[in-house]
């Protein structure tokens, strides 16, 4: 029975959470897994320089972090090359999300986004009383034509859209993108999620319009720069809109360690471009593994490749369950067709092995 005392949209609102960690799984089903490929983290882990960071400040634990996160922003500021009133700090992608649609959405607004794209926005959206409009892909890629009429039609205040794709792995074209602005509806936002940027090709990058209200791009140090228990990412926009966050964001900030670990992460960029070369290799053994079992890769410009397993969202579940009882670690999308595929996150040579050698007993099994 619901709490009398609840809000409307609480009460109208599932018993659910958009992400289930691998612990949890663990805990259901009652084993350890031996390769953790479900959740796109990065499993080299982050710079030792982080490692350092985080180490020689842990003495000032007991002290509250800078709620503005000055040092982190000057850092950031000058590796864009733009003012540090053009960057907001949070805890991840998902709390800017959050504080964005709480700026935004009002009971009834209306926003777009792709059916079956990161679950995480539309859970914001619906804890505000906004209505999702979800866009099908076409070719395994986000719609942007369906996404701007769409937007047109119901006169959108928020237009979602992820570059590189979350749970695809595709991309589209950095010009691709800009071209959407001057098609959005008036007053109309467009959300560009880039938290696979790192990983991404150059005909992907989207430059950097400062001056443009119609535009707010957010990254996180989760994927590439490999700490995401920390917690922390950042949006970069139009001054004014940037400002607003500091109405509604959390009053105490990021805490202490995950900006410090941030700032070095950053700082580091020889490591970071070690990981995407080694990403980029560990994509091309996920890419033959498939191949050799007669599924197909989806091309990829992340840290995960969509494996298609060639029929429907069922028989991919039992390929992912099958992972799962061999303590393989992987998650699949649950929209059709895209529910069609698994989706496998670049790990470390051992675990990568352990998908080489399993696959093939699990396909055994079904077929």
């Amino acid at each position: 029975m619901s709490d009398h005392r609840l809000t409307n949209i609480v009460k109208s609102l599932p018993a659910s959470i958009p992400f289930v960690a691998p612990e949890e799984h663990e805990r259901i089903v009652g084993q350890k897994f031996s390769a953790r490929l479900g959740a796109n983290e990065n499993c080299y882990g982050p710079s030792p320089k982080v490692l350092e960071a985080i180490k020689n400040l842990s003495v000032d634990i007991w002290k509250y972090p800078d709620p503005t996160a000055h040092d982190l922003k000057k850092v950031l500021a000058n590796f864009y090359n733009i003012p540090d009133t053009n960057i907001v700090i949070g805890e991840g992608i998902d709390a800017l999300l959050g504080y964005l649609v709480r700026l935004f959405v009002q009971v009834g607004d209306n926003v777009v986004t792709s059916n079956g794209s990161y679950p995480t926005f539309n859970y914001h959206v619906e804890g505000f009383g906004g209505q999702l409009f979800k866009c099908d892909y076409l070719d395994d890629k986000e719609d942007l034509q369906s996404l701007i009429d769409t937007a047109s039609k119901t006169n959108a205040k928020l237009v979602y859209i992820s570059n590189p794709n979350n749970p695809m792995g595709t991309w589209t074209r950095g010009e691709q993108i800009v071209s959407l602005l001057d098609k959005l509806p008036n007053d109309s936002l467009l959300i560009l999620d880039e938290a696979y940027a790192e990983f991404a090709p150059d005909e992907a990058k989207v430059p950097i319009f400062l001056d443009d209200p119609r535009m707010i791009r957010f990254r996180t140090f989760s994927k590439a720069y490999g700490v995401a228990g920390a917690r922390i990412g950042y949006g970069i926009g139009n001054e004014e809109l940037i400002a607003e966050f500091d109405k509604i964001r959390n009053h105490f900030g990021n805490s202490l360690l995950s900006q410090v670990a941030a700032i070095a992460a950053i700082k580091d960029q020889r490591y970071l471009s070690e990981v995407v070369k080694k990403i980029s290799l560990g994509r091309e053994e996920i890419y033959q593994i498939a191949q050799s079992n007669g599924l197909s890769a989806i091309p990829s410009a992340t840290n995960f490749v969509a494996i298609d397993c060639g029929k429907d969202g069922k028989f991919a579940n039992q390929i992912m369950n099958g992972l799962l009882e061999a303590k393989l670690f992987v998650r699949k999308p649950v929209v059709a067709p895209l529910d069609r595929t698994i989706r496998v996150t670049v790990g470390r040579d051992e675990e990568i092995d352990l998908l080489k050698n399993v696959l093939p007993d699990v396909l055994k099994a079904l077929r």
